[in-house]
């Protein structure tokens, strides 16, 4: 992974709102932007500027379902950015 790979997920992660997102996905396995929305007392707009946040850094896959678009990790980012971070212990 290139550095500033990290360095824009590293962005990503410093806030939050994307954090607490990040978690329910991780939880869940999935959700709607609704359901991200729901659990948030943010804004949509907000909410959606934040997975669209998580999506460009790679962290987070989006998937069109009808009209709604479902969220998820993209495990194999996860699994480099844990690599990544192994190297430093």
């Amino acid at each position: 992974m290139k550095l500033e790979e990290i360095e824009k997920i590293a962005g990503a992660l410093a806030d939050s709102n994307r954090l607490k997102i990040l978690q329910e996905i991780g939880k869940r396995g999935s959700m709607t932007c609704t359901e991200a929305q729901e659990m948030t007392p943010l804004a949509q707009p907000t909410v959606s500027h934040h997975i669209k946040t998580l999506i460009e850094c790679g962290l987070v896959k989006a998937d069109k379902e009808g009209r709604c678009i479902r969220i998820s990790l993209n495990k194999d980012r996860a699994d480099e950015l844990r690599s990544f971070l192994a190297t430093l212990s």
